[in-house]
């Protein structure tokens, strides 16, 4: 049983670093991988080294060619929606483009997300939503940042799974992801403005209260600091201090 596991885990580390390589660009498309090299590169036996490129094909990083190995795909065959090619690519060298496209496909999906919540999620929801606002309202000041980010991730996780939209609820789960990533590279520790910390809040008053459009609306309002994060907008009245890398959203 344990060289079962001792393989699983094995495997498990080379499709880390080859997916890292290739997401980082340190590989380019075209960049050809053959099982030989890879039983060379990685002491793997045969079974292992297909296995490994079979997961890399199935994530769109690489396509198998009769008489050729297995090449490096462009990005725009990649399949960065799945979860092993976000994490890669939110710790690598391009991890601020990920940020920045994550808020922005965010920034445009929330506020329908908010006005779902309204109408589908359950009390108990709606309950968690309004704690995790009045927090981030009135604790923001003495909190810990992890502690705000958590609350936030927590939070947008909750809108999107309950928006009654399932294409929504799984995205829900990469907020979280990339909110501990952030936490694992100390970018930006978030520290919600005022105005941020109660368009928060708002949304969680309208959905309480199962009201779709006003939900949307404070939601819009949140969406403002995500564009920012995005680059293609002005924060939501920023607290003043040093521009911080990526932004002040739990992105």
């Amino acid at each position: 049983m344990s060289s079962v596991k001792d393989r699983a885990e094995r495997q498990d580390q080379v499709l880390d670093e080859l997916g890292r390589e290739i997401v980082d660009g340190t590989v380019s498309a075209g960049y050809r991988y053959t099982i030989d090299g890879m039983q060379d590169r990685f002491s793997l036996t045969r079974s292992s080294a297909r296995d490994v490129m079979h997961e890399l094909e199935v994530l769109g990083l690489v396509t198998p060619r009769r008489s050729v190995g297995v090449v490096v795909n462009p990005q725009d065959q990649w399949n960065v929606g799945a979860t092993k090619v976000i994490r890669w690519r939110l710790s690598g060298r391009r991890s601020t483009q990920q940020f920045g496209e994550l808020a922005m496909l965010r920034a445009g999906v929330e506020p329908l997300a908010a006005a779902g919540a309204a109408l589908h999620a359950p009390l108990h929801v709606r309950q968690r939503l309004m704690e995790l606002g009045e927090f981030m309202v009135t604790d923001r000041a003495a909190a810990l940042p992890r502690e705000l980010l958590e609350a936030d991730a927590e939070f947008h996780m909750l809108l999107l799974r309950y928006s009654g939209n399932s294409f929504f609820a799984s995205f829900g789960s990469l907020v979280r992801e990339t909110a501990r990533e952030r936490g694992r590279q100390g970018i930006a520790p978030f520290k919600p403005s005022a105005p941020l910390a109660q368009a928060h809040l708002d949304v969680a008053h309208a959905i309480m209260d199962g009201e779709c459009l006003t939900a949307e609306l404070h939601a819009g309002r949140i969406a403002e600091d995500l564009r920012d994060v995005a680059g293609v907008g002005p924060a939501l009245d920023a607290e003043p201090g040093p521009a911080p890398s990526v932004g002040v959203h739990a992105v």
